[in-house]
Order: C-alpha cells, then structure tokens, then sequence
C-alpha cells in the first residue's frame, strides 16, 4: 500500500521536517510504500486548481496512487500553514474516499491541537476519511536530537496507534473503491 507522509510547510528552519522523517520512518517500518510529498516543490504563485499546471499533475499521480495520506504540519496562529491549503486545493477527486492521519507540531505544549482540529474539517470537505488517531510532537524543538532521533517515546505509541488504524481504513476503502458501479 502506497501511504504518502505530506510535509505542509514550506518554512525555513521548519522543526517540523524531523516530525515528517520520523513518520516515514514509521510507515516504512509498517511495510507501507512511502514517500515525503513536500510542499516546497509544489509552491504556486496562486491558487490553482485547474490540474494542468506541471505541479498539479505531479500531486494528482501521486495521488490517485495513494491509497491514504499522512499529513504532518505545524499549528501557525491556531491554524494550518496556507501553502498546505493551496497544495490541498491543486486537486479533489484524488482524495475522496482516502483516510487521512494528521500530525500536528508545535513549538508549545499542545502539538498542534487546534491544527489537528481545523484540518479534519478540511478533509472531510475532500470527501477523506480522518482518523480519530493523531501524532503530536508538542515542544518539537527538544523532541530530536540533532542527528533528528526523537528523545522521548510517546510519539512512538500514538505513531503505532495512527497507523494501525489508516492501516485498516486504507485498505477497508481501497476494497471499496475498486467495486464496480
């Protein structure tokens, strides 16, 4: 199965790249085909969602492809970056009936909470399958060394808990979605 990990910041001296190694790592470790889809290589000067741009093109095979997405973004000012909102946007069929596992990072206590949050309500507008599960690397500038190894363990359990259940939804919808009619 081909669960891509969408790293949604395009920010210099983003912490939250180590998040978003750490989750492919995991997705690998659960014999899932991955990769990091990174919004810095589908920067767009405005909003575009006519799929013919080379940028969209690229999203839109990966993404017919997926059969789930990982995402792992900060929380900026309570919310989502917009350069994940404007990747998002580039497409909409691809995504529909696909779980998605969001990651929230966060340079205070939370994690990304409200992030985590508010983009649920995005996928579900994408016709995607949240997870109830989610990862939070709360404080991310202490959670990694500076080989990028997390210190701590909690992140591990809550990765274990996210993918098992994409895991499940992934492969629930993808049976689903190759029915006929």
């Amino acid at each position: 199965m081909y669960i891509p990990v969408i790293l949604g910041t395009a920010r210099q001296g983003r912490q939250s790249e180590k998040a978003a190694q750490f989750m492919l790592q995991k997705a690998q470790e659960a014999g899932l085909e991955s990769e990091i889809i990174d919004v810095r290589d589908y920067r767009l000067e405005a909003t575009d969602n006519t799929e013919i741009s080379q940028p969209a093109q690229r999203l839109a095979e990966k993404a017919r492809h997926a059969d789930g997405f990982i995402i792992v973004s900060p929380e900026y000012n309570h919310g989502y970056p917009g350069e994940l909102k404007m990747l998002l946007d580039m497409l909409f069929s691809q995504y529909a009936h696909k779980p998605v596992g969001i990651c929230g990072v966060s340079s205070g206590a939370w994690g990304g909470t409200r992030m985590v949050e508010q983009l649920r309500q995005v996928c579900l507008a994408f016709h995607m399958i949240p997870t109830g599960e989610a990862v939070h690397f709360p404080r991310v500038q202490e959670l990694f060394d500076e080989a990028g190894l997390l210190k701590g363990r909690s992140q591990h359990g809550q990765a274990k808990r996210l993918l098992e259940e994409l895991i499940w939804y992934a492969r629930t919808l993808k049976a689903a979605r190759e029915i006929p009619g």
